[in-house]
């Protein structure tokens, strides 16, 4: 098995509303100084085989078909 974990993340430019709330909250709770915070995703996978390299592209088509909508996201992938 390799395990592997993907990250999602909104592209710059595309508006959080997730984020903001979260960077309200935080200055709410006391929690100064902190800012631009970007909310996203994680999935961590386990793709049967020893072929890193396959399991690489079969995750890069699971990213792209379902895991990111990459017209609004981006995405990267971590094998263990």
């Amino acid at each position: 098995m390799i395990k592997a974990r993907v990250t999602v993340t909104l592209k710059n430019g595309v508006l959080d509303p997730q984020g903001k709330a979260i960077e309200g909250a935080l200055g709410a709770l006391g929690f100064e100084g902190v800012g631009q915070v970007r909310q996203g995703k994680v999935f961590d996978l386990e793709v049967e085989g020893t072929d890193k390299a396959k399991a690489e592209a079969d995750l890069k088509a699971m990213c792209e078909k379902l895991l990111a909508n990459t017209v609004i996201e981006n995405y990267t992938i971590a094998l263990a």
